[in-house]
């Protein structure tokens, strides 16, 4: 399973030009592919769901032309696809697959429409029923009401009212309107219930009028598309910045902007034809400082330092409401949204895997049917380090992204954010400030640990001592009965630890064994078990859990190349073997242990073949570390030159 470790972050400020909406690039695609004309669409999104469309047109015989820079050139078909049969695969690209159902079910061939298994679990009946009712000819492959679908020619109706519900998704009116100017007849769509994700809706009828297509409304219940409706290319389109997407980046700066600062999104702004902008509204009823112009918006924290909660309506932000459920664990009070019932219809079973997911952080929630309703902890230090599951869910992976600002996290799965944003984390890195990390690496007694403990006193930070996890591995294996050559069972060992450290102490299943593990024979267990790969895979998040605030000056084999790659500080803290031993010697000599010098000396060069041989994380300095010999320095010295490097480090 891949996965991406997010350290605790302490502050955001920044900007985020953001990536093309994927419901406005989905849209425009479709239309220009049926309109008269060419259309040059700038500033598409580029992501999964966006590929899945454009591969759909390009089967379905469309000349798609990409110009670079995110603009591609489409020829219109003028109404009729080029191609009249065609199986098309459109993953889990829900936009893409109930629009081009409506389309291809008034085009006149015969398709196959399939996906991912989630897509197979969507509902979609209710566009299919709506479309029958004009002579749309689609059968189920599989389950009565769910993709696959197939599609043959229809026996179009004239002048027919149609009625589709409104309660399940706004992509199936979306699709349908969209779809009827094929006809050339009038049409009126009659929505049954009330509508959920009206601003959808907004961004279909606005996009249809840009192709030449202005549908008559009554209110949110009745719509009439036009005879005669066609569509024609507006030339050049440009597509807005992803205002779902900004959601995240404005909760960034409503939590973690403060002191003047703030976190400014390009791309949308009070001019979007897109609803989730007023996602900001709601940042601002929790208290958020919100500043607007035509194409930005800009968040920072409240005045007061804390956000409120709320209880929201939010039928109008759908999407964005998800991220409001993260924001309110930093808010006082609970934050209740409701009106979300399409949470439920979604990538997975938003309202299910979003309770699932924040109680894993410690976090009290209730559910119900269209209902969310968060208890934000007493203190934020109250959180759990947790590993988030992401249901393959782009909005998932990126809205949990926030819980950073209080606790360390593991996204699993992280690369599902490129269904709509695939450089999302890199961008959340360049505008958040983590928890600052000095790493240690250097063989046994060089003096790291000393050098390492003495610099975390000097600076107030905390310490990790890496090297005492697979000691306490090693303890624990050796109490089991289970050798250190075990792969298995030492990682199920080390998996399940009970570890408690605090200055001068250290307790295994509540017990001190500080000394226990700092034996030659606990020394030469840690360094055979810590070359096992499922091992050091078992510990890495426990080792990046300690690092919290103020900070955190870690020491081991492979704190700067992998367990803290992102440390501003690295060092890589050596001295000659003989050096290295004789120090031991006196260390043992002064505890009335019994010791020879060179046992001693030939134990270390073993150490370091094994250390520096190992498949996984081999003993080496990184790249970006600097060289520390203190073959002939004093302690204090060693000390004073981490302190001076660390204090140059980027801030």
């Amino acid at each position: 399973m891949e996965f991406l470790d997010l350290p605790p972050v302490l502050s955001a400020q920044g900007v985020v030009r953001l990536p093309g909406s994927k419901s406005i690039s989905n849209r425009v695609l479709l239309l220009a592919a049926l309109a008269e004309g060419e259309t040059e669409v700038r500033d598409l999104l580029e992501s999964d769901d966006t590929a899945r469309m454009l591969d759909a047109l390009k089967t379905l015989g469309v000349g798609v032309e990409s110009l670079g820079a995110n603009a591609f050139r489409v020829r219109g078909a003028g109404g009729a696809f080029p191609v009249k049969e065609a199986a098309l695969f459109l993953g889990n690209a829900g936009t893409a697959f109930r629009s081009l159902t409506a389309t291809l079910a008034l085009a006149g061939g015969h398709y196959q429409l399939t996906g991912v298994p989630r897509m197979h679990e969507r509902p979609i009946g209710d566009l299919v029923n709506a479309l029958r009712q004009i002579g749309a000819n689609i059968a189920y492959p599989g389950n009565e009401g769910f993709p696959p679908l197939e599609i043959r020619p229809p026996a179009l109706l004239s002048g027919q009212a149609v009625s589709v519900r409104g309660d399940v998704s706004s992509q199936f009116l979306t699709g349908l309107l969209m779809a009827l100017p094929l006809t050339g007849a009038e049409t009126t769509v009659e929505v049954v219930g009330e509508l959920i994700s009206k601003p959808y809706i907004e961004i279909t009828l606005a996009i249809m009028a840009r192709f030449g297509v202005q549908v008559q409304r009554e209110g949110w219940q009745r719509f009439t598309v036009p005879a005669g409706s066609r569509y024609r290319s507006p030339g050049v389109i440009y597509v807005e910045g992803d205002a779902s997407s900004a959601s995240y980046f404005l909760a960034l700066g409503a939590i973690g902007a403060s002191d003047g600062d703030s976190l400014r999104v390009e791309g949308v702004g009070r001019d979007s034809i897109q609803g989730d902008v007023r996602f900001a509204d709601a940042l601002a009823q929790m208290g958020a400082q919100i500043a607007m112009g035509p194409n930005w918006i800009e968040a920072s924290a409240p005045v007061t330092g804390k956000l409120q909660g709320i209880s929201l309506d939010c039928n109008h932000i759908p999407d964005a409401a998800m991220t409001l459920a993260i924001a309110a664990i930093f808010a006082e009070g609970p934050t209740t949204l409701t009106n979300i019932a399409s949470w439920r219809v979604k990538e997975t079973d938003r309202i299910a895997a979003m309770a699932t997911e924040l109680r894993k952080l410690g976090v009290t929630v209730d559910e119900g049917a269209d209902y969310i309703r968060v208890f934000p902890p007493e203190k934020i230090t109250d959180l759990h380090p947790a590993a988030i599951a992401t249901y393959d869910d782009h909005r998932i992976a990126m809205c949990f992204s926030l819980a950073a600002f209080g606790t360390p996290l593991r996204i699993n799965e992280p690369n599902c954010v490129a269904k709509t944003f695939p450089d999302y984390f890199e961008r959340f890195a360049a505008v958040t400030k983590p928890v600052p990390a000095i790493a240690i690496d250097g063989p046994s007694a060089s003096g790291k640990g000393t050098v390492a403990a003495r610099v975390a006193a000097a600076l107030g930070w905390h310490y990790l001592d890496s090297g005492a996890l697979y000691r306490l591995t090693a303890l624990a294996a050796r109490r089991a009965g289970i050798a250190w050559d075990d792969e298995v069972r030492v990682a199920a060992i080390a998996a399940g630890l009970d570890v408690v450290f605090s200055e001068g102490s250290i307790l295994l299943a509540g017990e001190e064994v500080g000394e226990a593990i700092r034996t030659e024979e606990m020394s030469s267990g840690a360094s055979q078990v810590a070359a096992l790969p499922a091992v050091r895979a078992a510990l890495l998040f426990r080792q990046r859990v300690f690092r919290c605030a103020p900070g955190l000056v870690g020491d081991g084999r492979d704190m700067a190349s992998v367990v803290f790659a992102d440390a501003a500080t690295k060092v890589f803290l050596t001295a000659s073997v003989e050096v290295r031993a004789e120090r031991r010697y006196k260390q043992l000599i002064e505890k009335g242990i019994a010791a020879n010098i060179l046992p001693l000396l030939q134990d270390l060069r073993e150490r370091d073949e094994r250390d520096s041989q190992r498949s996984v994380a081999p003993l080496q300095q990184s790249t970006d570390a600097k060289l520390l010999d203190t073959t002939s320095l004093s302690i204090e010295t060693a000390v004073a030159q981490v302190l001076a490097w660390a204090n140059k480090a980027p801030k």
